[in-house]
C-alpha cells in the first residue's frame, strides 16, 4: 500500500471515518485539534528523518511504545488525541467505562494477530508487547477516566463540605454521630468519588478546611449511578 501512497497520507486517510466519529460522539473542539494532530503526523512523517540508532526490534519496541505512549496520554489529557484507536477508546469508555489503554490494547492485539497470520509472528509478539507498554503508559498520564472513593472523617463536616464543592463539582454523603475512639470526640463521616486527576486538588481543599480530617482514598472498581464529568468538546 506505501507503494500507492506514502505512509504519511495513508494515516491521514484511515483517520478521516474516525474525524466524522469524533464530531458527532465527542466534539467539535476536540475534532478539530485532534484533525491538526493527525495533519502535522502526516507531515512530519515526510520530513522528519530520525537516523539509525539500532537494529533491534525489541529495544525499537520499546522505545517507540514509551515514546507514543507519553504523547498519547499528554493528549488525551488536554481533551485533544493523536487519532486512531484513541477516538474509538474515547467513545467505547462513554458506552463501556473501560480505560483508554484497554480498549487500546484491545483493538491492536486484533490487528497484530491478523498481521502475525499474514507476515511475522516474531515481529507480531513484538507489536503486542510495544502495543502493552503503550497502553499502560496512556493509562498511567489519562488519569481523568479513572475514579476513587473518598472517605472523610472530620470534626468540622460544614467547612470540608462547602471547600470541597466551591472547588470540585460532586456530590457528597454525609454519615453523622461518629465518635473517635482515640479521644471519643463527635466526628462525621463524609463520602464522595472523584477522578485520580482531581486527587490533589480534593486533598488541597480538604487540608484548607480542616488541617486535622482523616482522609482514605480507595480505587473505586464500578460507579453506578450519576458522575458528574467535564464533557470533552
Amino acid at each position: 500500500m506505501t507503494d500507492v501512497f506514502p505512509t504519511g497520507t495513508w494515516l491521514f486517510l484511515l483517520n478521516v471515518p474516525l474525524f466524522i466519529l469524533a464530531w458527532r460522539k465527542i466534539g467539535h473542539r476536540f475534532t478539530m485539534f485532534t484533525f491538526l494532530a493527525v495533519v502535522f503526523s502526516t507531515i512530519m512523517l515526510r520530513l522528519i528523518h530520525v537516523p539509525t540508532l539500532t537494529t533491534d526490534p525489541i529495544i525499537c519496541g520499546i522505545f517507540g511504545a514509551v515514546v507514543n505512549g507519553f504523547g498519547t496520554g499528554f493528549a488525551l489529557r488536554n481533551n485533544i488525541s493523536t487519532g486512531g484507536l484513541d477516538i474509538l477508546g474515547l467513545v467505547i469508555r462513554k458506552r463501556t467505562g473501560s480505560s483508554i489503554g484497554q480498549v487500546n490494547i484491545a483493538f491492536n492485539i486484533i490487528i497484530v494477530v491478523l498481521a502475525g497470520a499474514m507476515y511475522s509472528w516474531p515481529h507480531a509478539l513484538i507489536s503486542a508487547l510495544s502495543i502493552f507498554i503503550n497502553g499502560r503508559i496512556i493509562d498511567s498520564l489519562y488519569t481523568r477516566q479513572q475514579r476513587l472513593q473518598v472517605m472523610i472523617v472530620t470534626a468540622k463536616p460544614h467547612e470540608v463540605i462547602n471547600t470541597i464543592q466551591s472547588e470540585l463539582r460532586h456530590g457528597i454523603t454525609i454519615v453523622h454521630d461518629v465518635e473517635g475512639a482515640f479521644k471519643h470526640q463527635e466526628k462525621t463521616i463524609l463520602f464522595t468519588v472523584i477522578s485520580r486527576a482531581e486527587m490533589n486538588d480534593l486533598g488541597s481543599a480538604v487540608k484548607k478546611a480542616d488541617q486535622y480530617a482523616f482522609v482514605s482514598m480507595t480505587e473505586a472498581v464500578k460507579i453506578m449511578g450519576r458522575f458528574y464529568e467535564p464533557q470533552i468538546r
